[in-house]
């Protein structure tokens, strides 16, 4: 979608279902009175300070929401989850996607935090920032979204970390008493130090052909390469600059150079940054809001609220507890929306095939139970979840529920959702809840278990971080709504606390749980992420470990349905729809249960989230690029009649 369609597009609909008036075609506020001298100026309140401005090594949300607005990347979004073009010009790969050639923009300009012109960006600033992430040295954050990506990055920085640990090694001799270099930890403790093959930078395999042609060779067929390319890790740097600076590069805006939409022209730590928007910014007609004024204060989350109401900022964080006061009063409630919905991280309650608890909860009778596969679909047209969802948002619980693994507007593959795909949309228009299902479905397998020699009730092990509260009272009433429609003759569910620190290795990664909420955090704009918690050797709930034949030729043809879908690189609409049939298998023979997607907060903000770039990950919906400042927030209604609108686009 072209930009002047997706804005026109957007305009219609907030039109329609908003009824905003809120800027001038400028991208002015008409009234002026955010800024006093008639700028379109947003202001807010933050309470916690950047350690740095790094982008190459970051990937704290508190400071990539300076960098990605300063910084572009070689793609950016549209509102509905469409790759186009930025600092790449256009882009295309290879005949198996394996090597992608992006062709870099002309005319773009570094420059520093006064506008004035520094040098050109050219297709060597993304070497540049490959070879300094890649370098174990420099304790890049970001090296995941390069290693087993990029062709060498891995053994270069493995390399790397080898000359690192041999500065501080010390000298001994092996088992068989050859001399060797050895680490020391924190208590004393040697352990060998392993040489690790030379490696050199030109191993890796990102190269500029010329000034405005970057090549990026992979380790293997990688068809959504495209949608890594907007994390910070991949923003381009000037070597130069980045030479002259060293150890300063990114510590104040003096010792960072910017091509995105902004400048961060004023920085004083604990008192405020100020970015202004880029006089030579390669598209500068989609920059509407001209300045963003941030101010610091420690107590922001109690006086943001206040603030607002006063018209001295522009957006608010709504705690939960002043929540039902202030939707109870309507000079406040005409103001509140929720936040947008992050699918970047996706929940389901999970069943264990590895039972490794204790024997008072009775590991072998679960074993037997799951494998039924009856049994499981008990469970899941049993399960309620909007109470259970109700514990952490009771004012609108089923506005992050989740009918599928990949939550709906993850992917999308030209203006196609992926969970349009297949037979998907059953699902996603669908509710698993069903009383009658979940009794028919009992019944069965009462037979069945009865006959493979389980007893009754079952003893279900649900267990819970005591960290977070709503968790322990969402297994409360999941437990409540089970046993109540499915009885106590036939299953006993236990809720248990797991330990404060160390919970996932204690508990979900060593299988000491018969059924619970796990996650997952998207790593790219691709189905295929959402396989990786479910395939061998990363299987969240060991259904690889599972003795039943017939669970083990289920499991088996998942695989081979995943492996099938990961091996069609170059035709998306076919991958997409291979990549959904293997969901669906997955759903159909209940080894999950959707939940939702991570829970969103509420706020007061004069900016329209879905008129900004989105995408599920990378820095698209960090960027005030795109947006104007409205008049005022949205009420509850206004947003979702717009949400609504946005995901008919999308669908």
């Amino acid at each position: 979608m072209s930009k002047t369609k997706r804005f026109a597009a957007l305009s219609l609909a907030a039109a329609l279902t908003l009824g905003l008036a809120g800027c001038s075609k400028d991208g002015k506020d008409p009234s002026g009175s955010n800024a006093g001298d008639g700028k379109a100026v947003y202001r807010t309140l933050y309470a916690s300070e950047v350690t740095t401005l790094n982008y190459l090594v970051t990937s704290n949300a508190n400071e990539t929401a300076v960098t990605y607005n300063v910084v572009d990347c070689l793609v950016e979004y549209d509102p509905y989850g469409n790759v186009e073009p930025a600092l790449a010009a256009s882009w295309e790969p290879n005949e198996d996607a394996s090597v992608w050639t992006f062709h870099i923009r002309e005319g773009v300009k570094w420059v520093d935090k006064d506008g004035n012109e520094v040098a050109d960006v050219t297709a060597n600033d993304w070497v540049t920032s490959a070879r300094y992430v890649c370098d174990a040295r420099n304790g890049s954050n970001n090296f995941s979204t390069y290693r087993g990506i990029v062709a060498g990055a891995k053994e270069y920085y493995n390399y790397t970390a080898y000359l690192l640990a041999l500065e501080t090694a010390v000298d001994g001799t092996d088992e068989q008493g050859n001399p060797a270099k050895f680490t020391v930890d924190k208590d004393g403790n040697q352990t060998l130090l392993e040489p690790v093959a030379e490696a050199s930078l030109e191993d890796i395999g990102v190269k500029a052909i010329d000034d405005h042609t970057l090549e990026y060779t992979l380790t293997g067929p990688t068809p959504y390469f495209v949608s890594m390319v907007s994390f910070g890790s991949y923003m381009p740097t000037y070597e130069s600059f980045l030479t002259e600076k060293g150890d300063k590069f990114g510590t104040s805006n003096d010792n960072l150079l910017y091509c995105g939409a902004y400048i961060l022209s004023d920085f004083q730590p604990q008192q405020q940054r100020v970015m202004t928007k880029n006089p030579k910014y390669w598209e500068p007609e989609q920059v509407f809001i001209e300045e963003i004024r941030q101010t610091y204060n420690a107590e922001a989350s109690s006086i943001e609220a206040t603030m607002y109401q006063s018209s001295d900022i522009d957006s608010a964080d709504v705690s939960p507890d002043l929540l039902s006061a202030m939707l109870a009063d309507p000079k406040t409630a005409d103001h509140i929306h929720p936040t947008r919905a992050d699918t970047s991280y996706s929940y389901w309650y999970l069943f264990n095939f590895d039972a490794n608890f204790d024997a008072e909860y009775e590991p072998e009778n679960w074993t037997i139970a799951v494998n039924n596969e009856n049994f499981r679909k008990s469970i899941v047209h049993a399960f309620n979840r909007v109470p259970a969802l109700a514990t952490g948002d009771a004012i609108n619980p089923t506005g992050n529920i989740s009918n599928t693994i990949t939550p709906v507007s993850f992917a999308v593959n030209e203006g196609k959702d992926y969970t349009t795909y297949g037979i998907l949309p059953q699902y996603v228009d669908g509710d698993n809840y069903d009383e009658a299902k979940a009794l028919d479905y009992k019944q069965k397998a009462m037979a069945e278990l009865t006959a493979a020699g389980a007893h009754f009730p079952v003893k279900m092990l649900v267990c819970y971080n005591p960290t977070s509260t709503s968790w322990a009272n969402e297994c409360q009433v999941v437990e409540q709504n089970l046993e109540k429609l499915l009885g106590s003759d036939y299953i006993d569910i236990i809720v248990k606390a797991g330990p404060s620190d160390g919970f996932l290795g204690a508990v979900r990664r060593s299988g000491n749980y018969a059924f619970m909420k796990c996650n997952w955090g998207a790593d790219y704009a691709d189905p295929q992420t959402w396989t990786d918690p479910f395939t061998l050797g990363n299987s969240y709930n060991f259904v690889e470990k599972s003795t039943s034949p017939e669970t083990a030729a289920l499991y088996s043809e998942y695989l081979s349905l995943v492996d099938a879908a990961k091996a069609i690189t170059t035709d998306i609409d076919a991958r997409y729809e291979a990549f959904a049939k293997a969901e669906a298998f997955y759903l159909d023979h209940g080894f999950a249960i959707p939940y939702s997607i991570s829970a969103s907060g509420y706020v007061m903000s004069r900016l329209n989230v879905f008129e900004g770039q989105y995408a599920p990950f990378g820095g698209a919906r960090q960027r005030y690029k795109d947006q104007h400042i409205m008049e005022k927030s949205m009420n509850m209604d206004e947003y979702n009649a717009a949400y609504t609108a946005w995901l008919d686009q999308i669908g």
